[in-house]
């Protein structure tokens, strides 16, 4: 049961991440602030790190992973194109991006309590991203 929990935990982490870099990278072509821009690239670099931190534990158990629900993928894509294309803006960038990361943080909260057997460091992995997600939303608040 641990190893099971363990790795579907690590899988939603997987997804998360990568639906955390693909929606950093989607907007950062709009962002006009360079102190917008730090925090995303900061953000990225972090989750990219944190990819490949899940990349191997996830190769451990001989998993490779989780791509992004391509449902959700797709309508955070539109949603993301519709609002830039309405009001190109840092403002509406930061909407964005903190709706993304409170869905982000909502998530994973909820695969630690479903995946509650799973391993503390794997446990620790999800705590991390959600972390990320929370400071992101935090820094990027000046910007709404």
């Amino acid at each position: 049961m641990i190893e099971h929990d363990t790795v579907k935990l690590l899988r939603e982490c997987d997804a998360g991440v990568k639906m955390g870099v693909e929606s950093i990278d989607e907007v950062m072509p709009y962002v006009r602030s360079e102190k917008f821009k730090k925090y995303l690239s900061d953000c990225k670099r972090a989750h990219d790190k944190l990819k490949t931190e899940i990349g191997e534990m996830l190769d451990k158990y001989g998993d490779d992973g989780k791509n992004p629900n391509p449902i959700a993928k797709g309508m955070s894509s539109v949603k993301t194109n519709v609002k830039l294309v309405m009001s190109e803006s840092d403002e509406t960038i930061a909407d964005l991006m903190t709706d993304g990361c409170n869905m982000g943080v909502k998530s994973l909260n909820r695969y630690l309590n479903q995946y509650e057997a799973a391993d503390e460091v794997s446990k620790d992995v999800a705590k991390r991203l959600i972390n990320l997600e929370e400071k992101l939303a935090i820094d990027i608040r000046q910007f709404l």
